[in-house]
């Protein structure tokens, strides 16, 4: 079975075909949405998903959450004593989506085609489908999120003739997507994005501006670790809050930092906007870049449509109607489009029947090339990029290039391979190299055809040809910076395989522990009292071990939270 996978930053979702349409699946907790997030207990055993997220705001030192960002990086997270690769921690996610898929199913899934966010880079890539091997699960295809939800929206549309933008504002990246449809084909046109601008920026700008306003530095508040995450929680409640209203309250009691005991602030959403204005400058670039790559002007749009929960936000509204001139079209559900459209292509991938008619190509979301050397007024210059391949190709495609070697007799020529879009290298990504030696003896400019192969699934594949002899070396792009290899994913698979799991019946039980913690740190007085009672009695009924009992403590206890917590 293959189902699609939405890993995103802040929630991921999973989602498959059933009869004619595209469904989400639920997670173990009834729930569509499962929080990105990972964490370790005191006990050593690790949570994923809602409880994991719970305890973001109480133990940020044993929490991992926003890793998406530095996937194909060589960050390591230190969760208590355990450290964990981005990959491992994304694996630790697909998963748990892995099992409430078959759980929901009720057969085995052993692959997924996942999203990822049009502007990750190969590095990224690769480093989600190794995540999906080290989780038991084959990627074979990876699609760009702003084509998902293309796909989301065209399978109800595909009798339409219409040109489209899709704006993806997710947790952590932004992507312009500009696509056509007719007549059943989706031709995803150019796109482009900001991979370092997402909701959490908004969160962070607005905590930081509040906790400002109550005289808390920024220095002082990122010094305090538990502070700062406590402080990033009710941010994120008064975010959602201002989508609908026209202010929120921010109240931390106990908050210790450079004298001061506690935050408490009113924010109004114009001010809100005011602290977020830097970040809202930042739609407009790519959106114009990714019109300006695919030809078309604004008044050329038929459609907007907003994907990503950020877009819920009004002044990302408001920027995309001023942007094309139209209110964007919100029938997309923001949370879920992608998913869907994840499960449309497993579809189409599986030959499902309800979608055999749909076709969906894509374009390369950077230029890649290589690195030569240039001569100008007498001098050589080194590292200057060669584009091969330019962005906003349809793929898959292959591109040829010729080049000459530079000295006599030249023994061998080092092709190093990169993707970006500066003039000079070294301001690009590096994403592997070859040597291509033993040419033959000759005078300089003897010739040299670089061709780029590159295929929907972000595989790059070099060939380079000596013309002379006709003699062809291939390269395929994959041990880059971040890669795992095939041992090091089997090695990591094994080291997830000896943690210690809560058993998934328990994940409601360690969601309303987390949620009950994380209240009671807010709470003074009786209230807290009360909690710690509630609290104290749940965890005595788990140690009994009596289902009924620890279902009538749980809903108590959640009773009591939702209570306190209005």
């Amino acid at each position: 079975m293959i189902v699609g996978i939405d890993l995103g930053t802040t929630y991921s979702l999973v989602a498959a075909m059933r009869d004619e349409q595209p469904v989400l699946l639920p997670n173990a907790l009834g729930a569509n949405l499962t929080p990105s997030a990972v964490a370790v207990l005191d006990s050593g055993e690790l949570v994923v998903g809602a409880a994991a997220r719970a305890r973001a705001a109480t133990h940020p030192a044993t929490t991992a959450t926003v890793w998406k960002r530095d996937m194909g990086t060589e960050r390591l997270w230190t969760l208590g004593e355990r450290r964990f690769t981005p990959q491992e921690l994304s694996a630790l996610v697909l998963r748990s989506l892995k099992a409430d898929a078959e759980l929901a199913l009720g057969v085995p899934v052993d692959e997924a085609v996942v999203t990822v966010p049009a502007y990750f880079d190969e590095t990224q890539r690769r480093a989600t489908r190794d995540a999906g091997a080290i989780a038991g699960l084959r990627v074979e295809r990876i699609i760009n999120e702003p084509t998902a939800a293309a796909l989301a929206f065209g399978l109800h549309q595909r009798h339409r003739e219409l040109r489209a933008v899709v704006l993806d504002l997710g947790g952590g990246t932004f992507d312009v997507t500009v696509l056509e449809i007719i007549e059943g084909v989706i031709e995803i046109q150019a796109t482009a994005g900001d991979s370092r601008l997402g909701g959490e920026d908004f969160v962070e700008l607005l905590a930081a501006g509040v906790g400002n306003r109550a005289g808390f530095s920024a220095e002082a508040l990122r010094a305090s670790p538990a502070s700062w995450a406590r402080l990033l929680a009710a941010a994120e409640d008064a975010k959602r809050a201002l989508s609908g209203a026209e202010s929120a309250r921010i109240t931390l009691p106990g908050l210790p930092i450079a004298g001061k005991q506690g935050l408490d602030v009113e924010v109004t959403r114009v001010e809100a906007e005011a602290h977020w204005a830097p970040l809202l400058d930042r739609l407009r670039a790519p959106a114009l870049r990714a019109l300006r790559d695919a030809k078309v002007q604004p008044q050329q749009v038929d459609e907007v449509l907003l994907v990503g929960g950020a877009t819920r936000m009004p002044c990302v509204i408001r920027v995309a109607a001023q942007l094309f001139g139209r209110m964007p079209n919100r029938q997309l559900p923001p949370d879920e489009a992608v998913a869907l459209g994840a499960a449309i292509q497993a579809g189409l991938k599986q030959g499902h029947a309800a979608v055999e008619d749909v076709v969906v190509t894509d374009v390369a979301p950077f230029t890649l090339g290589i690195a030569i050397a240039s001569h100008f007024a007498g001098h050589s210059v080194r590292g200057v990029f060669a584009p091969i391949l330019e962005r906003g190709t349809v793929i898959p495609a292959s591109r040829v290039k010729t080049f000459q070697t530079m000295a006599d007799n030249q023994k061998e020529i080092l092709i190093e391979v990169y993707q970006g879009e500066h003039a000079s290298c070294e301001q690009n990504r590096k994403l592997g190299e070859y040597r291509l030696g033993d040419l033959p003896p000759g005078p300089a400019g003897q010739a040299v055809d670089v061709r780029f192969s590159y295929d929907l699934n972000g595989l790059l594949e070099v060939d380079m040809t000596v013309v002379s002899t006709g003699r062809r070396d291939s390269l395929v792009v994959e041990q880059t910076p971040g890669r795992l290899s095939s041992a090091q994913i089997a090695a990591s698979r094994q080291a997830l395989q000896r943690l210690k799991f809560h058993p998934r019946e328990a994940l409601p039980n360690t969601t309303a522990l987390a949620r009950a913690d994380a209240l009671y740190v807010e709470l003074v007085g009786g209230a807290r009292d009360r909690l710690g009672d509630a609290i104290a009695a749940f965890r005595g009924a788990l140690e009994g071990q009596e289902p009924a009992q620890i279902e009538s403590a749980r809903a108590a206890l959640l009773g009591l939270v939702d209570s306190l917590a209005r």
